[in-house]
C-alpha cells in the first residue's frame, strides 16, 4: 500500500493529544495493517472533506506501533524459535511466550503509555504478510482487548505486556501454520509488528462498546434485489466488530439501496436471523487469570441488556405481533430487531453517504476494490476508521447461461455463486454426509475436515468441499466453525442449507475475505432453490477416506468448474 515507509513520529507520552494520533516505539517495519492505517490517514487528510459531514467526526483511532525489530529481538533473546516452530499445542507455545521477557529498551515507553492512558485498548497484529492482496492473512492472528481500567499502573502494564506476547505467539499457532502451508511462504519468513490502539466506544457500567461496528466493501459478490456488484455491500452489527468478522449474524444492505431489507422470505424468518447477542469489553471485576485467551476481557451478552444502557434507540426496531409488522424504534413492547432503521431509513445520521464517500476515496487511492472496517459511537457521533484492505476481483470474462445449470452431467449448480473464472484441476471431493449432519456435531465435523485437509495439502491435491450452513462461522449453530487453515486446500466450496439452518453468507467475515483473496469459488445452494446437489452420484464415487461425518472421494478425471461473476451463476460439471 505504501511505496516507501513514511517516517513515523516517535512515541510521545501524549498518546491522545498528538495531532497525528500515530506514533512508534522502536524501529523496523510497521507491518501490513499498520501501513494501511498510516496510508489511509494521509489520504483522509488530503481527500476527505470533513465539512461535508459536520455532524460526524471521522478519524483513525489513536495508535502506537511496535515495529518488527522488537519482535526479532524478543524471539532471539528468549531463544523461542525452536518451541515456536514445533508441533506443540497452541497453549504450550503461548505459555512459553508468556514466560519470556520483552526487550528492555521498550519497557520504559510502554510504562509511560500505560501511565497516561486508562481507557480500553486493543492490541492488534500487524504482520509483514498481513493484508497482502493475494494472501491477506485476515483473521489468522490474534487481537487482544484489555479494559486498562485497573487503579494501579503495575496491573495495567502487566496486562498490556501479556497481550503483546499473545499477539506475538499467534504467528505460531496451529491455524496460522496451516494457513501458511497453503501459501508459498515459510513460517520463518513472517515477522510481527503490534498496534496498540484505543477502542472506539463508550462505557455503560461494566460494559464498553461502540453502538455500531461495520465492514463495507466496494464490490459485492452476492448482489440482491436491484443492487449491482459494483455498488458494494455493508454489514453492520451492534457492539464490537467481533460479531461480523467471526461470521455471526449482522445486518446486510447495499449502499445504493440502504432502506431495502435483506432478502428474507417473511417477517418470521427475519426475526430468526436478527442479532440477539453482542460483544463488549468487560470493565467490571477482573475475570479468572487467563492471559492466553483472546477473549479474556470480553463479554458476550444479550441485546436485551443493552436496552437498559439506552444504546438501542437508533439501531433497533420492534416487531408488533398484532399487526405482524416491524416498526422503527423501541417505543413499543415486543421483540427487538437490530436493523439500524433509525439511521438507514430515517437518516438520523448520514452514515450511508459517509460510507459511500469513504469507499470511493479508498478505491481511488488503491486503484482496486476495497474493504474497510469501522466502529461508530453516538453523543458525540464518531466514525473510527479501523482498517482498509484491497480486494481481489477477477476481470476474466466467463459466461454461464441459465440452460447450462441443468442436465445429467451437473453435480452442483447455483444462481448465487461467489467468484469468477474456471477450474479444471480438481479430482478430489470432500463432503459432509447429509444423513448424519446435525448442528450439535459441527465442532466435531470441523476437526474431521482439518485432518483430511492436512493430508490433501501435503499431497498438493486441491479439492471441492461441500457442507451445510455458513462456512467459517464462529457460531456452530449457523454453520461449520472451521478456520481458514482447516480447509485451506479447498479451491471450490459449496454451502448447502437444510431445514433449521437456512442462513445467508456473511460477507463481512475474515473467513470470507480469505476466500475471495485466494480466488476460491463459493457456491450457495439453498433448500428453496430449484437446483440440487447430486448426492446419489457423489455416493457412488471411489472412497479414499471416511470418518464419522465426512467422506473423501476421488475421481478418475477432473471436474469442470465455471463461475460467471457478472451474473453470479456457476456450475460444477461431473468428470
Amino acid at each position: 500500500m505504501i511505496s516507501a515507509q513514511k517516517e513515523l513520529p516517535k512515541f510521545s507520552e501524549k498518546f491522545f493529544e498528538s495531532e497525528d494520533h500515530i506514533s512508534c516505539i522502536g524501529s523496523g517495519e510497521p507491518g501490513g495493517k499498520a501501513k494501511g492505517l498510516v496510508f489511509i490517514n494521509e489520504i483522509l487528510k488530503s481527500e476527505f472533506n470533513a465539512k461535508d459531514f459536520p455532524a460526524i467526526k471521522v478519524n483513525i483511532p489513536a495508535m502506537v506501533i511496535i515495529p518488527t525489530d522488537i519482535f526479532d529481538a524478543f524471539m532471539k533473546r528468549n531463544d523461542l524459535f525452536e518451541v515456536a516452530c514445533s508441533s506443540l499445542p497452541n497453549e504450550r507455545i503461548a505459555h512459553a511466550f508468556q514466560k519470556a521477557e520483552l526487550p528492555f529498551e521498550i519497557l520504559g515507553d510502554l510504562r509511560k503509555l500505560i501511565s497516561k492512558v486508562n481507557s480500553p485498548l486493543a492490541i492488534r497484529s500487524s504482520s509483514m504478510l498481513e493484508d497482502a492482496i493475494n494472501e491477506p492473512f485476515a483473521g489468522i492472528y490474534t487481537t487482544k482487548m484489555t479494559p486498562n481500567n485497573q487503579p494501579d499502573i503495575d496491573t495495567r502494564f502487566r496486562k498490556l505486556v501479556e497481550a503483546i506476547k499473545l499477539v506475538y505467539s499467534s504467528i505460531y499457532f496451529k491455524a496460522a501454520k496451516e494457513y501458511m502451508a497453503a501459501t508459498e511462504h515459510n513460517i520463518e519468513e513472517e515477522k510481527m509488528a503490534v498496534i496498540i490502539q484505543e477502542i472506539v466506544g463508550n462505557r455503560y457500567g461494566d460494559f464498553y462498546y461502540p453502538e455500531i461496528s461495520g465492514v463495507a466493501r466496494s464490490y459485492n459478490f452476492y448482489p440482491f434485489g436491484k443492487s449491482k456488484p459494483e455498488e458494494g455491500v455493508v454489514n453492520l452489527a451492534f457492539g464490537l466488530g467481533k460479531t461480523i468478522v467471526d461470521g455471526g449474524i449482522s445486518w446486510i444492505f447495499s449502499p445504493a439501496f440502504p432502506k431495502e431489507s435483506p432478502p428474507y422470505g417473511s417477517v418470521s424468518e427475519l426475526l430468526k436471523m436478527t442479532q440477539t447477542e453482542f460483544w463488549s469489553v468487560n470493565m467490571g471485576k477482573l475475570p479468572a487469570y487467563d492471559p492466553i485467551n483472546e477473549t479474556e476481557f470480553m463479554i458476550h451478552s444479550s441485546i436485551a441488556g443493552a436496552e437498559k444502557h439506552g444504546t438501542l434507540n437508533s439501531v433497533a426496531s420492534t416487531y408488533q405481533p398484532e399487526s405482524d409488522r416491524i416498526s422503527i424504534g423501541i417505543g413499543y413492547p415486543g421483540p427487538r430487531v437490530i436493523n439500524f432503521a433509525g439511521i438507514l431509513t430515517l437518516n438520523d445520521i448520514p452514515l450511508n453517504d459517509l460510507i459511500r464517500n469513504l469507499l470511493r476515496i479508498c478505491e481511488q487511492a488503491l486503484n482496486k476494490p476495497v474493504e474497510i472496517e469501522f466502529a461508530i459511537t453516538f453523543n458525540p457521533t464518531r466514525f473510527g476508521f479501523l482498517q482498509v484492505r484491497p480486494m481481489v476481483v477477477s476481470s476474466e470474462e466467463i459466461k454461464v447461461e441459465v440452460d447450462e445449470l441443468s442436465g445429467d452431467n451437473i453435480l452442483v449448480a447455483s444462481k448465487n455463486v461467489l467468484g469468477n473464472g474456471t477450474n479444471n484441476s480438481i479430482k478430489d471431493i470432500v463432503f459432509v454426509d447429509p444423513k448424519k449432519f446435525e448442528t450439535k456435531f459441527t465442532p466435531k465435523i470441523a476437526e474431521e475436515l482439518e485432518s483430511i485437509n492436512k493430508i490433501l495439502v501435503q499431497q498438493h491435491r486441491p479439492y471441492l468441499l461441500i457442507g451445510f450452513g455458513r462456512w467459517g462461522s464462529s457460531d456452530p449453530w449457523l454453520g461449520i466453525p472451521v478456520n481458514w487453515g482447516q480447509v485451506s486446500g479447498a479451491k471450490a466450496m459449496v454451502e448447502a442449507t437444510i431445514e433449521n439452518m437456512n442462513v445467508d453468507l456473511s460477507q463481512g467475515s475474515h473467513f470470507f475475505h480469505n476466500l475471495t483473496s485466494f480466488m476460491v469459488s463459493y457456491f450457495s445452494v439453498k433448500i428453496s432453490d430449484q437446483y440440487r446437489i447430486d448426492w446419489e452420484w457423489l455416493n457412488k464415487q471411489q472412497v479414499v477416506n471416511k470418518t464419522d461425518f465426512v467422506t473423501h472421494v476421488t475421481l478418475s478425471t477432473s471436474l469442470n468448474i465455471k463461475v460467471d461473476g457478472r451474473s453470479s451463476r456457476g456450475v460444477i460439471i461431473k468428470s
